[in-house]
């Protein structure tokens, strides 16, 4: 293995912890998107003194799109950390084998159709694929190091 790839491997995060921090964000990116769509779709009609049900019905869709978004997270995030540590090695593959598990189970199921879950899984696969291929970064390593402050004393003399 590479000696570059190693400082990839020596994260502070473990892996459960980066598997927790990917449901959670699914779960947070998920209900914010489940807010936005029940405003879009699901407009209840104005009713003199009726506000509970149209909230249950937004809530309900927040809860949905939340916890498919937190199912995806955790699936893609579980995949990719149990690939790289049993490859050891972190690249584009793990990602993409990632994200073809997490879209033909999750959304495989919710679609129950095979042709929805392979559709799926190859489109996050391939989205995944897309976004490692560029080094997970989008900017150039070139090995200096910038300070919020400068590192020379200045001189007495002025």
């Amino acid at each position: 293995m590479d000696p570059s790839e190693l400082r990839y491997l020596e994260d502070e995060d473990t892996s459960t912890m980066k598997v927790i921090k990917g449901a959670t964000s699914g779960l947070v990116i998920g209900t914010i998107w489940g807010t936005i769509v029940a405003s879009w779709h699901d407009v209840p009609r104005v009713e003199k003194h009726v506000a509970l049900p149209g909230l249950i019905r937004t809530l309900k869709m927040m809860g949905s799109y939340g916890m498919t978004f937190a199912a995806i997270g955790g699936v893609y995030m579980g995949v990719e950390q149990l690939l790289e540590n049993y490859r050891m090695k972190r690249d584009l593959y793990n990602g993409a084998v990632g994200g073809f598990v997490a879209g033909a189970t999750i959304l495989g199921y919710k679609g129950r159709s095979i042709n929805t879950a392979m559709k799926a899984g190859a489109t996050l696969a391939a989205t995944s694929a897309f976004i490692d291929s560029g080094g997970r970064t989008a900017r150039v390593d070139n090995g200096k190091e910038y300070f919020s402050y400068t590192t020379k004393k200045r001189s007495t003399v002025e």
